[in-house]
């Protein structure tokens, strides 16, 4: 458990919470965010940033949305995403953003409120029946384990969660989708790049309220997993598509 947190009404019943995924910072971004992290503080309790924090995984880029996520005045939650990796700088990058207020989950969880948030980046492999299998050669099977091990890692985090209260309700936050119905809009030979079944599996077994993802610029905003949790892709693309004025998704919970 990485730490916990009080909203200003700890009795209140229903948790406002905004999401956001793909923001893509870039050095130039000096300013750009500010007026949305303003905003979202006023219409939500807590933000989620669904992963490719930035846009190319420098640390001047997390540099920059540190410093815009100060006019955020509500707790943060995030995960990182492939983009956030591409340099190899992701210490760098999760070092520039974790403050009191920024709260960047790896197979970590959080309390805020009532609410218990698990985060992991997640994984490709495909989905349901066309998923990979731990088959052939090594570097296959390295593929399919990667997934295999974040699933092993939100599985933790949402356990951790259990372990807190029963009434806590759990949201799940990743970068790579849990399901297919979700990335449903891409060209389906990538439909193994940008998500996997093997991660719906803990979101089924721990009764989940709902997962948030990114990562599929041209998907679907809303599905379900076939246990019933909801399940939205809130890459920032596919809200500005969707007719979202200011890039935020809210969910009350």
């Amino acid at each position: 458990m990485e730490n916990e947190e009080n909203l200003e009404n700890p009795q209140r019943e229903i948790t406002r919470i905004a999401a956001v995924g793909d923001i893509h910072v870039r050095e130039t971004d000096r300013g750009k965010w500010e007026d949305l992290f303003r905003e979202i503080s006023t219409q939500a309790d807590v933000l989620l940033l669904c992963g490719d924090l930035t846009d190319t995984g420098r640390v001047a880029e997390a540099e920059i949305l540190a410093k815009e996520l100060r006019l955020c005045t509500i707790p943060v939650v995030a995960v990182l995403g492939n983009h956030d990796y591409d340099h190899d700088n992701q210490k760098g990058i999760r070092k520039a953003l974790i403050s009191e207020n920024v709260h960047l989950l790896d197979g970590d969880s959080v309390v805020i409120g009532n609410v218990g948030f698990a985060g992991v980046k997640g994984f490709g492999g495909g989905f349901d029946k066309a998923m990979l299998g731990m088959f052939g050669e090594k570097m296959m099977k390295d593929f399919v384990q990667e997934a295999v091990d974040e699933s092993l890692k939100l599985d933790a985090a949402l356990a951790r969660l259990d372990g807190e209260n029963e009434n806590i309700k759990k949201i799940a936050v990743l970068h790579y989708s849990p399901i297919q119905a979700t990335v449903v809009g891409e060209p389906e030979q990538i439909f193994p790049f940008l998500g996997s079944s093997r991660l719906v599996e803990p979101l089924n077994r721990r009764q989940v309220v709902a997962a948030f993802h990114g990562h599929a610029h041209i998907g679907t905003l809303e599905g379900v997993t076939n246990s019933g949790v909801k399940v939205f892709n809130v890459s920032k693309p596919i809200l500005v598509r969707e007719g979202y004025t200011l890039p935020f998704f809210i969910f009350e919970v």
